[in-house]
Formats: structure tokens, C-alpha cells, sequence
């Protein structure tokens, strides 16, 4: 394979989180794809020169065996790609378990396969609301809303697949076998630089399995930033975190005077407008947070339609093909449409389906639609739905068009189909957003 080597790759969890960090490196001006599964050498030569090159997943949902095999392929593909920053992204609020997305799982087969001997995790993203003190993780109950410690958190410490029973990331990581961890608490952050550097390399020699940085404050991201960026010169990196790791890296990169920290391959300008939407727009949620269910009350803009979970899941033809031909007909008319599975916590928990199951079965739902009807532009809500969504159509990469809201992008597609090409996609997490974010992405 002949690439210029970038400075970062990354691999997304699953496919919302990995938007994001696509949008936050895109928006900031950095060369970058994402990439939905490895790609091929034509993949990437057709992406030309990148500064970063992200992978979009599905490890968070993944049982163990599954998340053997692609962490395995991941890591053989970021060895072979020789980045200069290695990144594992996953949630903002870190959600996991030792059965079920397992963060350490995940980084002990990547950082075997990559032997790297610095494993930064940063916790906490400000701009969404994530807040990590003295090792302890805090997110904010809706956009602006109240904070709470991560296990007090209304939502996520009842997550219906990984429910956060532990803030201190320290403990929830031991669980999931990497109990050698030191953090650096921020009020060190205005130690000289020499005597920063020196703790921290006292706790990268104190901790095999990696060392916590809090992020309590956006000031915060640049000192981060120097850390994982000074130590990449020095041999194989691994960082752990939400898009926090690029929001880091960006600030250090923009603060520096050293020359060599541009990137020859950044934008001379800011990614291009997405043009006015060129058809109706079609919004599938497989999510059953109360977030995204306020964001469907809010959507009056839609044709909204509750989809019969049951029959998704088994599907039966006599139920989803009236369905579909009530979806074609709607968006054939001009109509923008929004399909559910659920609008709270009542969905998938009344059905007792697998969350994963449901997932996929949204996928071939939303591919069947596209099938069917031409749109302007399509949303998906939902992590898993979104990971499995993407999975389910012959898509093979997402560039960057522009943030709808923090944490949202709009990004383009890119497929050998032609009809699937250069569509105009959203991939929303549950969590995500304010209660207007669908109304925002039928706005030019």
C-alpha cells in the first residue's frame, strides 16, 4: 500500500462518535476521510493525501469474539498505515462493560498489535458537556442542561445495554482489564512544561495500562495536546477518548510555533457548503432515548411514522411493505418523513428485543427505502442503529459537509453505486443533540 503517512488514525466505535471526530478534524481544517470498514489500496488512493484517516465501527455493541476479529483487522491496518497519533475513540460518556463494547478489551489487542508505550486516555468533552475531575466523569443531562456524576446521570446510569454504575474511569476501565492506570488531575496543568513532562513520565512508568488526563475546561486541551503530540515522537502512540483526543491535538497544533507541526495536506479553507437540499429528507430512529424522543416531538416539520418493531425484526412482508409504500409515497410527494421504533423508554425494553438485533434490522429497513425513493437527505438516530445502518448499504466512506449541531455532522457519502454516492447523511447518537436537531437538518 503507498500512502503518505498520516498524523492521526483513528477508529470510531461506532458510527455517530466517529462522525464527530471526522467533523471536528474536517471543520478545523485537516485532509480527512472516514472510512466505514478497512479500506482497500484503490480506497485509498482515491482519497488522495490525508492527514487523518478514521474508521467507522461497531466495536461498542460487539461481544468478545467480535471484537477480536475486528480489532484485529484495525490493528493490523493502523501498523501497516504508520500514523503518528493511533486513536481509539469511544463515547464521551465511556459507556461499557466487560461483556459488551469493552474499552479494554479493545485497547489490549490494539496496543499489542501496534506495541505502543504511551496509552493517553482523555476524559471528558466540554463542548458536549462531559466534564472528567480528579479521574471522575460528569455529562450534562440534555444540551445545557444540569451535571451529574456519571453514575447519578438520569440517562446513562440506565443505559438499557451498558448502564454506568461507576464515574471514577479508573475503576470502570479495571474492570474491564486494565487495572494499571495513573491519572494527572488538571490542577497540575499549570506546572512549568519541564515539570509537567517529568510527571507524566513518572506515570507512564508507573502505569503499563495507560494514563488518565482530566478535562475539566476547553484551556485544558492544549496542554493534552503537547503531551500525546511530544511523546508520538518518541515511538508508538495509542490515545484513548472521545473526539476530545483530535479536539487536543488541534489545540496544541494551532499553538505551536514549531514549523513542522503544520500539516502540508490541510484545507487552504474551511470543507464547502453542502448546497440547498435537493429533495425531502428522510430521518430513521432506531434510539430509545429520551432525548432523541423529545427530538421527535419536536420534529412537526415530518410526517411522522411508528414503525411495528416486531414486524422489523421478523420481518414480516405483509406488515413492511405497506409501510414502505406509505414512506415511498410521502417522500415522493415532497414530504419529509421520520420513521421510529420507539419514543422513550418504552421501545425495545416492552419488546424484549436485542438492542444489536433491532439495530441491524433498522439497517436493511433504511436500505430498502432508499431503494425505493430518491431524497435529498437522510438522518439516523441512534449509535447502533447508525453503526448497523451504515453496514446494511454499499457505502464505502463520509466526508465532512458541516456541523448541524456539536456532536452532529453532515457529511457526503462516497460509493462505487452511483445512486448511493454523494448522498447527504447524518448519523446521530441517542444522547446527541438539542429537541430542534431534526428540524436542523432539513435547513439548507
Amino acid at each position: 500500500m503507498q500512502v503518505s503517512m498520516p498524523r492521526l488514525a483513528f477508529y470510531g466505535d461506532d458510527f455517530t462518535g466517529a462522525t464527530d471526530t471526522l467533523a471536528t478534524l474536517a471543520g478545523a481544517g485537516q485532509n480527512a476521510l472516514l472510512f466505514l470498514r478497512v479500506p482497500d489500496d484503490a480506497q485509498l488512493a482515491s482519497a488522495g493525501a490525508l492527514d487523518c484517516v478514521g474508521i467507522a465501527g461497531a466495536a461498542r455493541s460487539m461481544s468478545a469474539a467480535e471484537q477480536q476479529s475486528e480489532m484485529t483487522s484495525i490493528g493490523a491496518f493502523m501498523a501497516r498505515l504508520g500514523a503518528a497519533v493511533n486513536h481509539y475513540k469511544v463515547c464521551s460518556t465511556f459507556d461499557s462493560s466487560p461483556d459488551i463494547g469493552s474499552i479494554g478489551r479493545a485497547v489490549g489487542i490494539l496496543r499489542d498489535r501496534l506495541q505502543a508505550n504511551f496509552l493517553p486516555f482523555v476524559g471528558g468533552q466540554p463542548n458536549l458537556g462531559r466534564y472528567c475531575v480528579f479521574g471522575h466523569l460528569f455529562a450534562a443531562f440534555q444540551t445545557g442542561g444540569p451535571v451529574f456524576r456519571l453514575d447519578r446521570h438520569p440517562t446513562m446510569s440506565r443505559h438499557p445495554v451498558t448502564p454506568m454504575r461507576e464515574a471514577d474511569l479508573r475503576l470502570h476501565l479495571a474492570q474491564q482489564g486494565l487495572p494499571g492506570m495513573e491519572s494527572v488531575a488538571y490542577t497540575h496543568y499549570d506546572l512549568p512544561a519541564d515539570e509537567l513532562d517529568a510527571l507524566v513520565d513518572s506515570c507512564i512508568e508507573a502505569a503499563p495500562d495507560g494514563v488518565l488526563f482530566d478535562v475539566g475546561h476547553a484551556s485544558h486541551l492544549p496542554v493534552i495536546g503537547r503531551q500525546i503530540w511530544l511523546r508520538a515522537g518518541q515511538g508508538p502512540v495509542l490515545a484513548v477518548g472521545a473526539s476530545s483526543v483530535a479536539q487536543a491535538l488541534l489545540a496544541h497544533w494551532n499553538a505551536s510555533d514549531d514549523p513542522s507541526v503544520a500539516s502540508p495536506n490541510a484545507y487552504a479553507d474551511s470543507p464547502a457548503e453542502p448546497a440547498a437540499i435537493s429533495g425531502p429528507v428522510f430521518v430513521l430512529s432506531g434510539s430509545m432515548s429520551p432525548v432523541t424522543a423529545r427530538q421527535i416531538d419536536a420534529a412537526v416539520s415530518y410526517e411522522r411514522i411508528a414503525i411495528d418493531v416486531d414486524a422489523l425484526v421478523s420481518d414480516q412482508l405483509t406488515v413492511l411493505e405497506p409501510l414502505l409504500a406509505r414512506i415511498s409515497d410521502s417522500l415522493a410527494r415532497g414530504r419529509h418523513v421520520l420513521a421510529y421504533t420507539a419514543r422513550g423508554e418504552t421501545g425495545e425494553r416492552q419488546h424484549g428485543i436485542a438492542p444489536a438485533t433491532l439495530a441491524r434490522a433498522c439497517g436493511h429497513f433504511l436500505a430498502r427505502v432508499l431503494q425505493q425513493s430518491e431524497v435529498g437527505r437522510v438522518g439516523v438516530a441512534g449509535g447502533d442503529t447508525s453503526s448497523y445502518a451504515m453496514q446494511a448499504l454499499d457505502i464505502w466512506g463520509l466526508s465532512y459537509l458541516r456541523q448541524i449541531e456539536p456532536g452532529i455532522a453532515l457529511c457526503r457519502t462516497h460509493a462505487d453505486n452511483a445512486a448511493l454516492a454523494g448522498v447527504e447523511i447524518m448519523l446521530k447518537g441517542g444522547q446527541m443533540g438539542s429537541d430542534l436537531a431534526f428540524e436542523h437538518l432539513i435547513a439548507p
